[in-house]
């Protein structure tokens, strides 16, 4: 019996974001905000995040990186 961050791993997808509650989480966040491991932990927002916000000097970098994945080697 497999639950919680690893999904239920029945081939049931409408079950995969089942919290230790046993209820099931339709959102991402709402999901992982039930596994939290301590109320220490900042609760994540519904929003995606802006991942190059608090790191605008690796905006460059990151760029290079993911077109190397979108570039012919991965075609």
């Amino acid at each position: 019996q497999v639950r919680g961050l690893c999904g239920t791993y029945n081939w049931n997808q409408q079950d995969e974001f089942t919290t230790p509650a046993g209820d099931v989480e339709t959102s991402v966040t709402a999901f992982a905000n039930k596994y939290r491991a301590s109320s220490d932990c900042p609760t994540l927002s519904p929003f995606p995040l802006e991942p190059c916000g608090p790191f605008a000097g690796r905006r460059e970098l990151a760029e290079a990186a993911c077109a190397i994945l979108h570039g012919p080697a991965f075609q």
